[in-house]
């Protein structure tokens, strides 16, 4: 196993990211099995202006996003606040999260997923 990947080695995939407005690029650099600890994956994503990560929930795992690059709007249950570089947020278990790029350059992040004690992986994720 590979701990260490280089971004400008990695092919970045397009998608619409959980039903979002437009196209988001990333690359899935961990995988769960590259792990001894309950994480699902760590991603690198770039969400062009106007575009966003869809308003979602997960029930067995919870998600660090951390902003590397960029403005946008990031929503936790009913509360919408701004985010840029630097900023950390933990999307807990079962909470409705969603991100928005705001700004008028690419928005960069690292999502990384970590499965709650007994959680099974999610088969969907083993597709990425």
């Amino acid at each position: 196993m590979k701990r260490v990947k280089r971004l400008a080695e990695r092919r970045l995939r397009r998608a619409v990211a959980h039903g979002g407005k437009g196209e988001i690029a990333f690359a899935r650099l961990f995988r769960h099995d590259e792990f001894r600890a309950p994480i699902s994956f760590v991603d690198y994503a770039v969400i062009p202006p106007g575009a966003s990560i869809g308003e979602h929930r997960h029930g067995e795992n919870e998600e660090i996003y951390l902003v590397l690059e960029g403005e946008g709007e990031m929503t936790l249950e009913e509360e919408r606040f701004p985010v840029g570089p630097g900023t950390v947020i933990v999307n807990r278990a079962g909470g409705l999260h969603g991100l928005r790029n705001t700004g008028t350059s690419n928005l960069r992040i690292f999502v990384v997923e970590v499965r709650l004690p007994g959680a099974a992986i999610d088969p969907e994720e083993l597709e990425k």
